[in-house]
């Protein structure tokens, strides 16, 4: 069977990743390689699921990345952060430890899964009911439209009772929104997200990125704030903690080669990372990781003369 032929992952990275993606989608654009009209898939994890809803939205990369710049899309990750009945109820360092203990202790993906998803799950009763209404009200202000694109995409959850996958899509029947809410739902930092019943954390718990969900594609674009970085993740956040195997993005990009697709992955260069700085969820890094990554979108455009 013939592959399909371009996929493009948007791996996850908190508020300064987010940011980055759209910055460097408008930096290759600019260069000449316009990931929004190239990609016959996109897959979106975590921050990276409010990325590809961007990169579907149908508007251009530089209007992308003027919309991420804009006045009222950084006030509405304020206003999350800053909202006393919003705010994350356990310090970050706690939640980071939290997560730390249950990848050490996990035998297996799944088991790690379940165990993240009990984790949101116990998390929901101390941030309480209203922080969901006003947590996918955030989501909505920062989407540029709340309609499923007519062009493949995939934005990734997990089941927090089963710990399973759940790639969200145009067929799935269920709310843009509520999809990306889902999808960017972090355990101990935002309530679970219920949809038809069941309830939904963060893609990210799985795979920050979920690269082999781009299986079948000749070509496959990885932009990914976190994963296969030159050096090490700043203290006190997402280092240190540990991945079943497979699931990271090294492994990933191994299978889709032996599987015959042709891979680039673009991580932060070292002016990126400056950037993003030593807080990835504060959304005050939102505005230099944008502008950081449109720089560098544009070094990186002779990388994908594959396409």
């Amino acid at each position: 069977m013939a592959q399909k032929n371009v996929a493009l992952v948007l791996g996850g990275g908190g508020a300064a990743g987010n940011a980055w993606l759209i910055g460097i989608i408008a930096g290759l654009a600019e260069a000449g390689f316009d990931l929004t009209e190239a990609a016959d898939l996109v897959i979106g994890t975590s921050s990276g699921a409010t990325a590809a809803a961007h990169v579907r939205s149908g508007m251009p990369p530089a209007e992308l990345l003027a919309w991420v710049l804009s006045p009222s899309v950084q006030s509405a990750g304020q206003k999350w952060v800053r909202s006393p009945s919003s705010a994350p109820s356990l310090p970050m360092s706690t939640v980071f430890e939290r997560m730390r203990a249950i990848g050490a202790a996990a035998s297996s993906a799944i088991d790690l899964q379940r165990a993240m998803g009990a984790f949101g799950l116990e998390s929901d009763a101390i941030l309480g009911p209203a922080a969901v209404e006003q947590r996918r009200s955030m989501v909505a202000a920062r989407l540029p439209r709340h309609e499923w694109p007519d062009r493949p995409m995939i934005v990734v959850a997990v089941d927090a009772h089963t710990g399973e996958l759940m790639a969200f899509d145009r067929e799935s029947g269920v709310d843009l929104v509520d999809a990306v809410t889902a999808a960017t739902a972090m355990p101990g930092m935002a309530p679970t997200h219920s949809i038809n019943g069941n309830r939904y954390i963060n893609g990210g718990v799985r795979s920050t990125d979920n690269a082999d969900l781009a299986a079948g594609y000749a070509k496959v674009v990885v932009l990914s704030p976190f994963s296969g970085r030159s050096g090490p993740l700043p203290e006190g956040q997402f280092e240190g903690l540990r991945r079943q195997p497979g699931m990271d993005l090294a492994s990933q990009v191994e299978s889709l080669r032996k599987q015959g697709s042709r891979v680039e992955v673009i991580t932060p260069d070292d002016d990126s990372r400056t950037a993003m700085g030593t807080n990835q969820m504060d959304p005050a890094t939102r505005i230099p990781s944008a502008r950081a990554g449109f720089a560098q979108g544009k070094l990186e455009a002779v990388r994908l003369a594959f396409l």
